[in-house]
């Protein structure tokens, strides 16, 4: 190991652990954007991924192209979780072997910080394991946690995950001054936390392979659905100028000749007229042969023939809706932001745009509490009869969302004891186990013509 560097960071993307994951345009993009302002900060970054498909030693001739994107992680099997032991499925560490991790961090000048990532609240043992051998390597150096499950799991986190700090809401200034406090550089680098536009591009280049970009125009989303946590995770909407967000595409295409792009919004297509489209126009004059992805749902009731058409000229190339159920009376509850006439519209103008049944596809969710199978049928009916493509989505139980004390209730798990039961895998909220044939038959349903 190379001796400290006093303001050197090291950022952590750390393993996830789980009985299934997949490379579905999945990066850390939060914790990009911090390596990238402390660089402009004057600080010296360093990155380790260890969900890095692109590993040197993985020895995979795979594109990054390839599936626009996407791809399986390298994967080693694991022993179950204490609880989970009698789920009939395997559990594995996703990412690279662990003596390859060894070796990248032996490599690199001892870090004066750590800052470690997280995603699903569920995959925590993959961000512990990380942690314990992070700490065995730089026992000195202080570790601080951020991402998802810091967030929704704050108090279990702060007990259980090894780090030394843990980083609850949007977290910047707290880093800075954690990072300040064990560095001598003196940050160099005004952000206007309130100003999105103020933000530098996140750090992809410290990937060893750009296989896509994240891209988030806004942060928050003006809806309160009862399943989500977006209002709790981001409280205020806000957005980046649409010139803005062009510059960072045409920046990507250029200098690093990406071709696919995913939008990370939660609500990419509110005032339409100031924001998407003119980013459209801006992008289909620039004449770039590039693809789009939304895989995290647009709103129905916003795709109008003009946004359709747009999309379609810019080369949009994954379409997902949020439907989340086609029980249009029970989905009061769980939010207003869609009727079927909404997705009947919605469905129309992308298909009279140019868009096929495979680019289409429509979110289901399956697993939520009190949910039959039955109206999980009728969901997939409903969107085959539009002609697009369901989309199962196994619902997931949040804590700080409208549902979760429905989830707590619902669920054969003790959901606050321990957050590796809201595992989505395992369907928590059904009232027994969700067999394989169950699964099995509806994937079947939504795959028939």
């Amino acid at each position: 190991m190379k001796e400290q560097y006093k303001n050197h960071i090291l950022l952590i993307n750390p393993w996830i652990c789980d009985f299934a994951a997949y490379d579905f345009w999945a990066k850390p993009i939060g914790l990009l954007y911090i390596g990238s302002i402390l660089k402009k900060s004057g600080y010296n970054i360093s990155y380790a991924d260890c969900l890095n498909r692109f590993h040197p030693k993985a020895k995979q001739n795979i594109k990054p192209d390839y599936r626009c994107g996407r791809g399986p992680y390298l994967k080693t099997k694991i022993n179950k979780p204490k609880g989970l032991e009698d789920v009939p499925k395997n559990f594995y560490r996703y990412g690279i072997k662990k003596k390859w991790f060894i070796e990248n961090l032996l490599s690199i000048q001892k870090p004066s910080v750590i800052l470690v990532t997280s995603f699903m609240t569920y995959q925590y043992p993959g961000v512990t394991e990380t942690i314990s051998l992070l700490k065995d390597i730089f026992p000195d150096t202080p570790i601080i946690l951020g991402g998802i499950y810091a967030n929704l799991c704050y108090e279990y986190a702060l007990i259980n995950s090894g780090a030394d700090f843990v980083i609850k809401g949007d977290g910047i200034k707290e880093v800075f001054k954690l990072v300040k406090k064990y560095t001598e550089q003196k940050p160099v680098f005004e952000l206007d936390l309130k100003n999105f536009n103020s933000y530098p591009y996140p750090a992809f280049n410290l990937q060893s392979k750009i296989a896509y970009i994240p891209i988030i125009t806004s942060k928050g989303c003006p809806y309160f659905c009862a399943y989500c946590a977006s209002k709790y995770l981001n409280p205020n909407f806000i957005k980046k100028d649409h010139k803005n967000v062009t510059e960072e595409i045409f920046f990507w295409r250029q200098k690093f000749k990406v071709k696919d792009f995913v939008f990370y919004d939660d609500a990419l297509l509110i005032d339409s007229e100031n924001h998407i489209i003119p980013m459209l126009e801006k992008i289909i004059a620039k004449g770039y042969n590039i693809r789009f992805h939304t895989p995290n749902a647009l709103h129905a009731k916003n795709i109008s023939k003009k946004v359709a058409t747009l999309m379609f000229k810019a080369g949009f190339h994954s379409i997902r809706i949020g439907l989340e159920t086609a029980d249009f009376e029970k989905r009061k509850a769980m939010d207003n932001k869609i009727t079927d006439k909404d997705f009947i519209n919605a469905v129309t103008n992308l298909k009279k745009a140019g868009f096929s049944y495979n680019q289409v596809g429509a979110y289901l969710l399956i697993g939520l509490p009190e949910q039959s199978v039955k109206e999980m049928e009728s969901g997939i009916k409903f969107v085959k009869q539009a002609r697009i493509t369901p989309v199962l989505a196994y619902y997931t139980p949040i804590p700080h969302t409208k549902m979760w004390d429905m989830a707590v209730k619902t669920s054969r798990y003790d959901l606050n004891a321990d957050p590796i039961y809201t595992n989505n895998a395992i369907f928590p909220c059904m009232d027994t186990p969700f067999s394989d044939g169950k699964i099995s038959y509806l994937k079947r349903l939504s795959a028939s013509p």
